[in-house]
């Protein structure tokens, strides 16, 4: 019986209150972006989206670690990524205003594309290393005033829920930038949505994690490795490890 309330549910409930909720709050971002500070339309508009759209899928999340984000403070942020469910977490509960780098293709996505685009996030198009490159400069002007840079630096999705090898752009921008790396772990969003599938589950339970955030030393490549493997060692640990006491 369970399999059938999660596909009915889903189909009849769950996507018509999404995409109802994505199309309110998407005129609502447009609306309001010629008038306001994107950081302040973010909060007004994607931050309900996000925790809406969790309520309706009924799950719940912990957060941890909050105590580590210093006021004002731009982070280069790095978190693992199980499921399109990261998003709302992230988004929803993470309490930073930041930029996405995310693949270029989402752009298409109807009203979450042009949304993204004029809050400030960044597309990156992975075929295309210069146009990749060059969005990755146009980030750097969007980091003042406490503002972070999210990146996923697995590059995709995990198909299995296993920590995947990092890849180097987050870091390198870091020793540019000469920004703390704050590590994000994500846990639960795999159950929810399981990447290839359309099995939503409702009821779950979804934990974020901030670590403590690692100071950028040097600017060579011995630094960059070193501080990628520290990044990934960080986030991989409350993946196995038994869940701590959630902060208030």
């Amino acid at each position: 019986m369970a399999p059938l309330f999660y596909f009915l549910y889903s189909w009849l409930i769950f996507v018509p209150l999404m995409a109802a909720t994505t199309l309110l709050f998407g005129i609502l971002c447009l609306l309001l972006v010629p008038f306001l500070p994107a950081d302040k339309v973010a909060r007004l508009t994607a931050v309900p989206w996000s925790r809406l759209c969790l309520f309706y899928s009924g799950i719940r999340v912990d957060v941890f670690g909050r105590e580590q984000l210093q006021p004002d403070q731009s982070y280069v942020i790095v978190s693992n990524h199980l499921s399109q469910f990261d998003i709302f977490v992230l988004y929803g509960y993470l309490g930073v205003d930041f930029r996405w780098v995310m693949k270029h293709e989402l752009r298409k996505v109807p009203i979450i594309g042009i949304c993204c685009e004029k809050l400030g996030h960044i597309f990156i198009n992975r075929s295309d290393s210069q146009a990749a490159i060059a969005s990755l400069h146009q980030a750097r002007a969007r980091l003042a005033n406490g503002a972070s840079v999210l990146f996923f630096p697995e590059g995709t999705r995990s198909r299995d829920g296993q920590l995947k090898p990092f890849k180097k752009g987050a870091f390198k921008m870091a020793q540019e930038l000469q920004l703390p790396v704050l590590p994000v772990t994500l846990t639960g969003t795999y159950e929810i949505l399981p990447p290839g599938t359309l099995r939503l589950r409702p009821g779950q339970h979804a934990r974020l994690t901030l670590h403590a955030p690692l100071p950028v030393h040097g600017t060579g490549e011995a630094e960059l490795t070193s501080l990628m493997h520290q990044s990934q060692a960080t986030i991989a640990a409350p993946l196995s490890d038994a869940c701590p006491q959630p902060s208030l």
